[in-house]
């Protein structure tokens, strides 16, 4: 009794660790998707401003982000 007992002791200690770990990692990782999307908004609403005011800049800004070559 003493030793199932102390095995399940054991085996909550693990799981507390396993799962305080995992919460780490989890919260972690939406931390980081919602600084990307906060930055990928600041940068979308900076793209529309300058759409506004010089949409030339603003589709050789689009044709840099995208990868296309154009014919010089």
């Amino acid at each position: 009794m003493l030793r199932t007992l102390l095995g399940f002791a054991v085996l909550a200690v693990i799981a507390y660790v396993a799962l305080k770990l995992l919460f780490g990692l989890l919260g972690f990782a939406i931390s980081l998707f919602m600084t990307l999307l906060w930055l990928a908004a600041i940068g979308f609403v900076i793209y529309l401003i300058l759409k506004a005011v010089s949409p030339e800049t603003a589709r050789r800004v689009k044709e840099v982000i995208s990868g296309r070559r154009t014919a010089a």
